[in-house]
């Protein structure tokens, strides 16, 4: 959907009020709602409102930047931390504007997606256009997804200890497989980082971490879980071989088990050509 321009009235967000009923705690410089509220600065209660309220509208992940411009919230943030530098407002307060008259953000359905509109004190700040999310995509269940690659390997031979090499590979797994180029804090690439760093410091193989601890139940330590492919398994060898000492593949690894599920799943395709 196209992106309109947001509306700004007297770019209301970003103009300087100019020797118009001063109060001795609110210097010129303060940024100020405009001709809409003259005289009151945008404080930084203000900014932290209108970002709870763009979070609270359902469905919609509100953009950080619209055709060249910002969500009220983003544009308010900025502003209000200049403010406080200046020595125009301090941490915690809030304009009558705000508190008193009211924040609203929402959202009326056109076809394709909605429009948000943001308003303080009754009056427009920001209106943008978000387009509807796309609906998930399902999976062939006659596929091998990451996940079950990984939960092939402990069977094969779990009893290993885990290093470096194989928890960069778990980690470039994990990212493949929610289709994200970060791991999720806490998830399994985490877990197997941690459980590599540990295994420097024992001093016995008995008090190792295992393949198998971190990858036995995978499949539902993973945010996401998509069907393995090529692009995921070269991406897996490549971050294992990196991290390993003599710069190969581990036979039965990480990186084999997704190569073999990606192979496995493209000759299914070609199968079924």
């Amino acid at each position: 959907m196209a992106q309109p321009q947001p509306r700004r009235e007297d770019d209301a967000l970003q103009t300087q009020a100019k020797g118009q009923d001063q109060n001795k705690d609110q210097p010129d410089q303060a940024i100020r709602y405009g001709h809409v509220f003259a005289g009151q600065p945008i404080e930084p209660r203000d900014a932290t409102a209108m970002r709870s309220f763009e979070d609270s509208v359902p469905g919609v992940q509100v953009p950080q930047g619209i055709s060249g411009g910002f969500s009220a919230a983003v544009a308010m943030e900025t502003t209000a931390v200049y403010n406080q530098a200046a020595g125009a407002v301090h941490p915690g307060q809030a304009s009558d504007a705000a508190a008193v008259q009211g924040i609203t953000v929402t959202q009326t359905a056109v076809p394709g997606g909605g429009i948000v509109t943001e308003f303080v004190a009754g009056q427009v700040v920001e209106q943008y256009s978000v387009a509807d999310r796309p609906p998930p995509v399902e999976e062939d269940a006659t596929k091998i997804t990451i996940g079950e690659a990984l939960e092939a390997i402990p069977r094969a031979g779990g009893g290993r200890s885990i290093d470096r090499a194989n928890a960069e590979a778990i980690r470039a797994a994990e990212m493949s497989a929610h289709g994200a180029d970060v791991t999720m804090p806490g998830g399994l690439g985490d877990q197997a980082q941690a459980a590599a760093r540990a295994n420097t410091q024992a001093t016995r193989d008995d008090d190792k971490f295992k393949i198998g601890d971190i990858l036995s139940d995978a499949t539902a330590k993973l945010a996401g879980n998509k069907a393995a492919g090529t692009e995921d398994a070269a991406r897996v060898v490549q971050a294992e071989k990196f991290n390993d000492a003599g710069a190969h593949a581990r036979a039965g690894g990480v990186g084999a088990a997704v190569t073999t599920a990606a192979r496995l799943n493209e000759d299914n395709d070609l199968g079924d050509a």
